[in-house]
This record gives structure tokens, sequence and C-alpha cells, in this order.
């Protein structure tokens, strides 16, 4: 099996709910910086790109020595849909594996990339056609008809006990470039679900997931008990 992979960083220039949050400040650097450096430790990825409109976060990208591809304004127009830009990507992009490394998911070390490309190539063999990071979350959900995963009454349960609802995290996601195309996205439908803990889960998208990722960056070493 060909297990050629690129790593591929989006990075948009505009970010509407939490403004220039690519490159916000975090650890020594920010947060593109900080994906950046972190890919460079997994041996198993053969090229790293970062993909952005931004000729800044192009500039950023280059200087710390992987490849700056700049994305076609159109698709960084959050009008777009996601499927097209994952149907260019298709066309443009090197090795026979792609897979998605955000940098507001910082909190995702290079041994955990190491273990999931890993599973990947494993679980392809056993019939998965992707793979993907969730973290099971025990907790009580509710929607618009009332409880999902409890009931009420005698029938109650603690939190432990519950089954769980996995969180898909966006902190990993690897499969086959050739199904990009074909899917209109960047897992299948037969995903591998590679549990992580809260911490690896953590994903940036406003200013409160931002300050808990830079508070948890400081807990490293810390055990969640998983």
């Amino acid at each position: 099996m060909d297990t050629s992979l690129t790593a591929v960083i989006p990075v948009k220039g505009n970010s509407s709910r939490l403004p220039n949050k690519n490159i916000l400040s975090f650890g020594e650097s920010n947060l593109l910086v900080h994906k950046i450096r972190q890919l460079k430790k997994v041996k198993k990825i053969t090229d790293i790109i970062v993909s952005s409109d931004s000729k800044l976060m192009l500039e950023m990208a280059i200087a710390e020595g992987v490849i700056a591809m700049e994305r076609p304004k159109q698709y960084a127009d959050e009008s777009v849909p996601f499927g097209m830009f994952l149907e260019y990507l298709a066309d443009v992009l090197p090795n026979q594996h792609v897979m998605w490394a955000c940098a507001t998911s910082p909190l995702v070390e290079p041994y955990l990339y190491e273990k999931a490309i890993d599973l990947y190539f494993e679980k392809m063999e056993e019939g998965f056609d992707s793979l993907i990071t969730v973290l099971p979350c025990k907790s009580y959900y509710m929607d618009d008809n009332g409880p999902i995963n409890f009931e009420t009454g005698l029938k109650h349960q603690n939190s432990e006990y519950l089954k769980p609802i996995y969180h898909f995290t966006n902190g990993i996601n690897i499969c086959p470039k050739e199904k990009l195309k074909v899917w209109h996205y960047n897992y299948g439908s037969n995903p591998y679900r590679l549990e992580v803990n809260k911490r690896e889960a953590a994903d940036i998208d406003d200013i409160y997931d931002y300050v808990c990722a830079k508070a948890m960056l400081e807990m490293k070493g810390i055990s969640d008990g998983r």
C-alpha cells in the first residue's frame, strides 16, 4: 500500500467569530506556527502544506520550511460549500492520503498524530474507509423532543453510567485523497473513531475556547484519569 501522506493545515485569513484566530498567540509562537512545529516532529508525514488565502500566513509557512499553497479566493468564501474546496484540493495535493490538521486544534500532540496514522493504515485493511478523532461524552443531552441519552424518574442514572455520545473533534481526519471528490468531505461513512481526551479534543472556535486551550497548554503532563 502507498502510505505517502500530506498533512494539510487549512487557515483562512478571515474568521467571523474570532478575528485572526489562526494566528493568535499560543505557546512560544502563534496557533499556525505551533501546529506546523508539531507536525514537523511527525516522521510519518510526507509533506506539510499550509493552505491559505492570507499572504501573511503563507509567509509564516515558508519561514517554517513547509509548503505554502495559496488558496483561490473563491474557496476562502464561507458561502462556498466546503466540499468544493475539497474537490479543488484533490486536484492539487501530492501523495495518496490526506490528513486534516487544524491550527485551531493546538493540543493534538505529535505522538497522537503518529498513533492516528498507524491506526489509519491498519484499520483501512480491516474495512474502515477513514479515521477521525472523537471525544466520548457522558453528559445529559436533550433535543426538542426531550432526553436523548437518559431517562427520567426511577430509571435515572448517574452520568458515568450513561451511554456515551461522541463529539467529533476535527482534530485529526485522515482519508484517501481520491475520496475527497467522491464524498465531498474529508471522511467517509465508515470512519474508525479514535477516542481522545478533553485536552486533546480542544477546538478553538471562540474566545472562551481560546482561553481554555491556553490554560490546558500549561497542564501538559497532568493526567485526566483516562
